[in-house]
Order: C-alpha cells, then sequence, then structure tokens
C-alpha cells in the first residue's frame, strides 16, 4: 500500500462503488475508504487498493509509479497502456499544469458597498477565457463561478481590486475575513493620526512641506487599495466609486489641496468599514440559523451508542438525543416522550410534545426527555439546511424596486461623470472664472456622481426582512414576494387545514338506546377496519375514552354510504342519514336533532340496525385557537377583503365563517372552482393572496398574486409551491408577514427620497461654491450609512 494523489473531479457527489457502503464521496475520504473511484471524484491522499483500476500497490507496478512519481494518477501526459485503462484517462493528454476541471464554485465576497462593486469583481474576471460565467449578488454577499483556475487565483483577483474572496469549502472563513477587518480599522486609525498632526502643524510656523509629507502618508495608507482597485476597473471598463474617488483624490493633489485630498480618501475608507459591518451584519441575518444544528450524533448500535458526524449517519439509523441537546437531524420518534422547543424552524417559542410516531427537526431543542428517533433525512436535505438554502436564494432574488435602482445608477453614473468633466472645461473656455475653481467644482461633481446610497437604498432592507422573517418562522423566497405581500388588498383561505384544524374530531355522542358507551363500543367496532379519516376519528376517540370494540365479522365498506358489521348475530350498520332514510330506520324526532347537528356545520355518523337507530355522533373540523386572533389583526392593518374557500356545503361553511370572524366565504368548491374565485377577487381590482397548505391548493396558490402556504416544516411540497411558507401551523404568523412587508415597502421609499435629496441638495450647492470635497464624501458616505441604519430597523419589528 502506499498513498498516491488521485485527480480531483467535481462533478458526482455520490458514491457508486461497489466496493464501500457510503453514500456520498466525503465519507469515503473520512473514513479512508479504498474506492479509487470516490478518491477521484473527492481529490485526495489515499490509500491504493488492489484492484484499482488507475494503478497497483504490488511489486509489478514499481516500474511505473514509485512512491516519488505519484503524477502519474494526476493524468500527465504517459501512454494508456503503461498504467491506467480508460476510466483513469479517458485517453487524453491533459497538461501537468493544468488546476483543474471545469468546476462551479461558491465564494464569499467580503468588502462590497454597493452594487457597482459586485459588476466591478464580474467585469474583471470574465476578461480570463478560463472563466465561463460567473455572477456576483450584492445582497447575498456571494460569487458563483464556473471555472478552471485555481482557488488561490480567483482569490488573488479579486484581492487586486480591494475585495476579499474566501471559498465556501474552505473552512474558518470568518478569520480571513476578521483579520481583513482588523486590518482596516488601524489603517484609518494611522492615516487619521496622520490628518490631525498635518492639520495641527497647519497652526504653526512649519514648512508646508512637513504637514503635506503627513497628508501624503495619510493617502498611501488609506488611498492605495481605492487608486488599485480604480485601475483594475477602468481596465474591465467599469465605472464604479474607485474610479470617481481616486480621480477626486488625484485631482484635488493635483492642484496642491492636500488637506483636502487626504480628509476625502479618510472620509471613503472610514464610510467603506462602517457600511460593510452593517451591510455584513444583515447578510449574516440567516447566518444565526447554520449554527443551531449540532455537528455530531449520538448513534445507537445494539447496547452501545457511537459518536458520528451528522454528515456520516445514513437514513434509518437511530439516533438519541438527551434532555437539553438539540436534535442533530431529522427523524421520527422511535422511543421516548419529550418537549422540544421547535423556535428555530416554526419561530414558535411554546415547546411542543413529542411521542412515538412524531416528526423531529434538526435544530430543535430537547427540553426533558431521552428520545429515540430514526433518521428520515441526510444532513444535506434537513428541514433547516432547506430553509437556509431558500433564504440565501431569496437574498440572491431581486425585487422590482431593486432592479429599476440600479438601471437608474447604471445611467446617472456615467452623466454625473461626463457632467463633471464639461464643467471642468467649458466655463473656463468661457471665461466664466478661473480653470483651478471649476476643475475643483468638477472634482466635486465626480464625489456626488457616486450612487451608492441610492444603490444600496433596496437591498439592504430586503435582506434584513427576509432574515428576520426567517428567525420568526417565515419563508419568504425573495424581494419581488416581499413586495407584492406589501400590496395585497385580499386574502382568500382555504378552509380545511388553514383555518381549521384539519382532522376531525368527536363533537357530540347522542345515544337514542342504550348508554354512551355502548355506541362508542359499536363505532369502534364498525370503524376499526376502515382507512377513511372520519373512521379513524371515531376509532381514536372510542381509544380515548378507553372503550374496547366488540367480536364482529363479516365486515363490508359500502362505498358512498357507510359500513357493516356482523355482531353478535345482529347486523349492525354505521354511515350517513341518507342511507338511513332510505333502510326507513328512525323515527322524526331522531331525524330532527340529526338536522339540528347538521344546521350547526357538523358531519353525522348514524350507528343502527335494520330495525332501529341506537345513536348519532357529530364529527367536526374545530377552527385553530389563532384563526380569530389572525383575522382581527389582518382587519386592523387594513386588508379590505377576507375570504373562505371550502368544498363543504354552504351550512358548514357557514358556521366556520362566523366562528372566524369571516363575512365573505364560497362553498361546494372544486379545486378548478377555487381558481375562478381567485379570478373573482383580482377581477374586483384587488390584489389578492391565497393561503393554502401547499399541496390540495396548488392550482389556487399558483393563479393567487401571491401563494402563501401554511405548515411547510414538514412538507417539502408546501416549500415548492408558494412564494410564502409559514412554518408553524400558525395563522397569527401572517399579518406579521403583511405587517413586515408594507414597513419595508416604506422603509425604502424613505431610502430612495432621502438619498436623491442628499445628491439634489449637494448638487446645489456645487455651484455657489458652498460645497467642499471633504463635505461632498462626508454627504454620500454619511447618507449611506444612514440609509442602512435606517434598514436594520427592520429587524426590530415582532409579531404581535
Amino acid at each position: 500500500m502506499r498513498m498516491i494523489k488521485l485527480t480531483p473531479v467535481h462533478s458526482a457527489k455520490h458514491c457508486t462503488c461497489t466496493k464501500c457502503s457510503h453514500q456520498e464521496r466525503h465519507e469515503c475520504v473520512q473514513n479512508q475508504c479504498t474506492c479509487c473511484a470516490c478518491y477521484e471524484t473527492e481529490g485526495s491522499l489515499a490509500v491504493k487498493a488492489a484492484d484499482c483500476s488507475c494503478g497497483s500497490s504490488d511489486e509489478e507496478s514499481e516500474d511505473h509509479c514509485s512512491e516519488d512519481d505519484d503524477d502519474c494518477c494526476r493524468n500527465e501526459k504517459h501512454h494508456e497502456d503503461d498504467c491506467c485503462d480508460d476510466d483513469c484517462c479517458q485517453d487524453e493528454k491533459h497538461e501537468e499544469n493544468e488546476p483543474h476541471n471545469e468546476d462551479k464554485e461558491s465564494y464569499k465576497i467580503e468588502g462590497m458597498d454597493c452594487g457597482a462593486c459586485a459588476k466591478t469583481i464580474e467585469k474583471h474576471l470574465k476578461q480570463f477565457p478560463e472563466v465561463q460565467d460567473v455572477t456576483v449578488n450584492f445582497s447575498s454577499g456571494k460569487m458563483s463561478i464556473t471555472h478552471t483556475l485555481t482557488a488561490e487565483r480567483i482569490q488573488k483577483e479579486v484581492s487586486k481590486l480591494g475585495y476579499q474572496a474566501m471559498s465556501e469549502k474552505q473552512n474558518g472563513s470568518g478569520t480571513p475575513q476578521r483579520t481583513h477587518a482588523n486590518k482596516s480599522l488601524w489603517e484609518i486609525v494611522l492615516s487619521g493620526a496622520s490628518i490631525a498632526a498635518g492639520f495641527a502643524l497647519s497652526f504653526t510656523a512649519l514648512p508646508d512641506l512637513l504637514q503635506n509629507l503627513l497628508f501624503a502618508v495619510a493617502l498611501i495608507i488609506s488611498g492605495r487599495q481605492p487608486v488599485r482597485g480604480a485601475y483594475y476597473a477602468l481596465k474591465s471598463r467599469s465605472l464604479d466609486m474607485n474610479v470617481l474617488m481616486s480621480a477626486a483624490v488625484i485631482g484635488a493633489v493635483g492642484i496642491n489641496q492636500w488637506f483636502e485630498a487626504a480628509t476625502v480618501v479618510w472620509l471613503f475608507a472610514l464610510g467603506a468599514v462602517l457600511e460593510n459591518r452593517s451591510v455584513e451584519k444583515t447578510r449574516r441575518s440567516i447566518g444565526d440559523l447554520m449554527t443551531v444544528a449540532p455537528s455530531t450524533a449520538w448513534i445507537k448500535f445494539g447496547n452501545q451508542l457511537v459518536k458520528k458526524g451528522v454528515g456520516e449517519v445514513a437514513v434509518g439509523e437511530i439516533m438519541v438525543v438527551k434532555p437539553g441537546e438539540r436534535i442533530p437531524l431529522d427523524g421520527t420518534v422511535m422511543r421516548g416522550e419529550s418537549s422540544v422547543d421547535q423556535a428555530p424552524i416554526t419561530g414558535e417559542s411554546i415547546p411542543v410534545d413529542k411521542n412515538q410516531g412524531d416528526s423531529v427537526f434538526a435544530g430543535t431543542l430537547n427540553e426533558n426527555g431521552t428520545l429515540e428517533c430514526q433518521v428520515t433525512q441526510p444532513f444535506s436535505n434537513t428541514a433547516i439546511a432547506r430553509i437556509i438554502q431558500m433564504v440565501e436564494e431569496a437574498q440572491e432574488k431581486q425585487s422590482p424596486t431593486q432592479t429599476f435602482v440600479e438601471r437608474f445608477a447604471r445611467i446617472y453614473t456615467p452623466i454625473v461623470f461626463s457632467l463633471a468633466l464639461v464643467l471642468m472645461i467649458v466655463p473656463p473656455l468661457f471665461g466664466l472664472g478661473s480653470w483651478s475653481i471649476w476643475f475643483y467644482r468638477g472634482l466635486e461633481l465626480l464625489v456626488v456622481a457616486c450612487p451608492c446610497a441610492l444603490v444600496i437604498s433596496t437591498p439592504v432592507a430586503i435582506i434584513s426582512a427576509i432574515g428576520n422573517a426567517a428567525k420568526q418562522g417565515v419563508l419568504l423566497k425573495g424581494g419581488a414576494f416581499l413586495e407584492k405581500a406589501g400590496h395585497i388588498e385580499a386574502i382568500a383561505f382555504d378552509k380545511t387545514g388553514t383555518i381549521t384544524e384539519g382532522r376531525p374530531t368527536v363533537s357530540q355522542v347522542l345515544p337514542f338506546t342504550g348508554s354512551e358507551t355502548k355506541l362508542l363500543a359499536l363505532a369502534k367496532t364498525l370503524e376499526d377496519y376502515s382507512t377513511h379519516p372520519i373512521a379513524r376519528c371515531l376509532s381514536d376517540y372510542a381509544n380515548e375514552k378507553k372503550v374496547l370494540a366488540l367480536a364482529g365479522e363479516a365486515f363490508k365498506n359500502i362505498p358512498g354510504k357507510g359500513v357493516q358489521a356482523n355482531v353478535a348475530g345482529t347486523i349492525y350498520y354505521a354511515g350517513s342519514q341518507k342511507w338511513f332514510r332510505e333502510k326507513k330506520v328512525g323515527t322524526l324526532d331522531q331525524y330532527a336533532q340529526v338536522q339540528a347537528f347538521e344546521k350547526a356545520g357538523q358531519t353525522i355518523v348514524m350507528i343502527g340496525t335494520d330495525r332501529a337507530l341506537i345513536g348519532v355522533i357529530a364529527v367536526s373540523d374545530t377552527i385553530r385557537p389563532t384563526t380569530v386572533a389572525a383575522m382581527d389583526q389582518l382587519k386592523k392593518i387594513g386588508v379590505r377583503e377576507l375570504v373562505m374557500l371550502t368544498g363543504d356545503h354552504h351550512t358548514t361553511a357557514q358556521q366556520v365563517a362566523d366562528e372566524a370572524g369571516i363575512t365573505r366565504f364560497f362553498a361546494d368548491l372544486l379545486p378548478e372552482d377555487k381558481v375562478k374565485s381567485i379570478h373573482e377577487l383580482q377581477g374586483s381590482g384587488l390584489k389578492t393572496a391565497m393561503v393554502g397548505d401547499g399541496i390540495n391548493d396548488a392550482p389556487a396558490l399558483a393563479n393567487a398574486d401571491l401563494g402563501i402556504a401554511m405548515g411547510g416544516a414538514g412538507t417539502d411540497t408546501a416549500m415548492e409551491t408558494a412564494d410564502i411558507v409559514l412554518m408553524a401551523d400558525n395563522l397569527q404568523k401572517l399579518p406579521f408577514t403583511i405587517a413586515l412587508s408594507r414597513k419595508s415597502l416604506r422603509i425604502i421609499k424613505q431610502n430612495i427620497v432621502f438619498a436623491l435629496i442628499v445628491k439634489a441638495a449637494a448638487l446645489c450647492l456645487i455651484f455657489p461654491g458652498w460645497l467642499t470635497l471633504w463635505l461632498a464624501v462626508f454627504s454620500d458616505t454619511g447618507a449611506a450609512l444612514l440609509v442602512i441604519l435606517n434598514s436594520l430597523r427592520l429587524f426590530q419589528h415582532k409579531a404581535q
């Protein structure tokens, strides 16, 4: 056996070999599996197996693969017949210095202040032929790139522009970023001290050269990175803030305004650091969720517990969670009872009781009992992993407002830049003032041309709102849906499972002959073998009352009518009122009581024989405890129409609507009729949202202006079909979401108006000569910081 390095191929994730039992490639590497194919995919030093197709570990291969010749299986130029078969080299001649195959990777980008920074990085990297595609998203602070370069080369090129790139595959990404932030702060302190010292010397009789040298030191410390970034931005034909600020600073030095030049670059650097820290806070809004799930799990093997990494745990294994520990993976309780705090998933602070058969989620806290749970999802597909993935995707989706603002900025900046050049040249040519005065005003206009405050006004607010919603158990799938929710005027609710609990419960037991216990015993005997939801409800109710079934035989299901069975020689029936009327069984008084139940919106199960009615059991789907409060809150925040949609008959719909406080409803609806109801609301000029379970209501959710699904924590379908997902079965999260969306829209409008007012004021102050370079930078940086701080208020919005 010897250690040799294999070719990293990143196109596959799962292990397909028959030599090991692992499901994913990284598990093979972690466990030092001798599977050659897995090591080829993962790229690592491997212990070569005797039957590896890329070579042999025995003595016969020494003439080709020696211990010092580990490049053999790295696809170096060599003859196929000497060592490797078709699976290893695929008859291709690779260059020795080729870094790796074409790969799509994700990088975290540190230091971006606005969308223009992202465009600069994109344009710079697209110049390289090895880069097939690159997308940089300012909102999420991430770069997705398809390339054949090394990670070191990518990081070096991004660093040239003044930003830091860290591959998400690497561990400990926070350390380099923190080091860079601390370095920037020290540079600001040093350059600020130099400026202060130079300013103090200006009040002495010492030569100006000394103070200018101190200003020059400040320029070098704080200005070298913006100038370097400006060079590469111009090289990639990008007009970003580095270009504008560098031009202004160089121009100020050219007219001997050393103090202003140093102050401008220092304010610019200080603003960049403060903006970066504030923006990173919003980007970390979902990052806290990533830390709640443990990295290891206790797995039960016989009578022993083995600690394993969550990525190594297979579906079907039994994990043991002790009191006070967080649940590491999604699973089903097999043994034990406990209360579980599901706040990271559902946003609900009240613990939920868990018993055998109940589902548990990764990242939730087991409070007081030991649970043995069967793992139902791999680590990469747990509920919390899906939430994190979808929220990150949502942060990358631009809202209509954000798209418009960025388009405006792309037009605004070149126009103002051109005007600055015109301002420097044209007025002096016509004798309207000296060259130095108009050149200075042109420099001021260059600074004013920076659109950072305007561009950053929308994405920071959207990221803050999405992050806050995720912590409250609401999954917003993008800025566009956040804006849509803020404009909603009508909300249509599916009845079953949304307004109501979605499962029938026994509300009345009325025996006509005999006792209630006998009636329940007959009901349990007849319904135990049925899978109908109402049958299960009756059987469960009898179990709760500790009523045993009778000995029965000849069970028979009558479609559309009910069930029958032979109990002690007598045929008993359980079914609908219509069926018993056909049998002409029962008295007028008995049917009058049955009709009273139906008028109250309850479903009736009648039990009897061919001669008499023994009793009736009323079943109803009760409304959720949070429904009435949620409807009241929606009315208070200004939602004009609250409508219920149901396939139940009119009487039941009326009863539920009255209990819920809903004045308008549509009953007896088929799925396609629900779509027509949505169109009817939209036709009346109302922006309409549809709230359902995301499964049976998919057509209505798709046709509404906004689709909202409830109870998404346990269903993939709800997460996929809806625009907004309420992770808990709690309707009170809906008014919170609508209110958050409306507040977001108000803050975005405030930010845009404020940024435009500041720009307009700065422009007006240029021509009278009242604006200075440092004041122009201060107005731009200050406006950007105020816009960010205003957006961060969305983190404080809580459910009522």
